[in-house]
């Protein structure tokens, strides 16, 4: 309250809102000093701060877009040899059915050939056998047939000439007879 008394005594006008004018001149003062040091110095470090950080930003973005691109391009390249590798695994798999198809073809030949050797080692066996049989046959049947002829004839057929003749022409006989049937 002193104050406001001082105050009215010195002539002025009491307004609580309204600051002395040696108040607003050091304010504006000490203001326009603060806008000065902001200006020359704070300002432009944050102008170049925020010139650093958008080029960073447009730089990472140039940098995300080509590596999106580079990406791109390795993708298309893997799809490229993706599909080449399944092309060359069709290709082999191809060429293996058919070489096992020639394989097979080659081992039925062999196994013909093996069996044709076969049926011509039993059919030449089976020709030496019969040969040998029919040797054998021939021997006993020319014995049998003596025996029967000294019982039926009655006359000793002794001798080696005459009893191989009398064998043979029995063994012709036989032969001519049987012939047809046999073959």
């Amino acid at each position: 309250m002193k104050t406001l008394i001082v105050a009215a005594a010195e002539g002025e006008s009491i307004n609580p809102v309204l600051p002395h004018t040696a108040e607003i001149i050091v304010g504006l003062i000490a203001f326009l000093l603060l806008f000065f040091i902001i200006k020359k110095f704070v300002s432009p470090k944050f102008e170049a701060l925020y010139a650093e950080r958008a080029a960073k930003i447009e730089g990472g973005i140039e940098k995300a877009e080509q590596a999106q691109a580079e990406a791109q391009r390795t993708l298309e390249q893997y799809k490229a040899q993706l599909a080449e590798a399944r092309a060359e695994a069709a290709r082999i798999r191809d060429d293996a059915r058919i070489e096992g198809e020639q394989i097979i073809s080659e081992l039925r030949a062999k196994a013909q050939e093996e069996s044709a050797r076969i049926v011509a080692a039993g059919q030449t066996q089976l020709e030496t056998q019969r040969a040998q049989i029919v040797a054998e046959l021939r021997g006993e049947l020319g014995r049998l047939a003596v025996d029967l002829a000294d019982r039926v004839v009655g006359e000793s057929l002794e001798d080696e000439v005459r009893r191989r003749g009398t064998v043979d022409r029995f063994l012709d006989e036989l032969d001519n007879t049987s012939a047809p049937a046999v073959k």
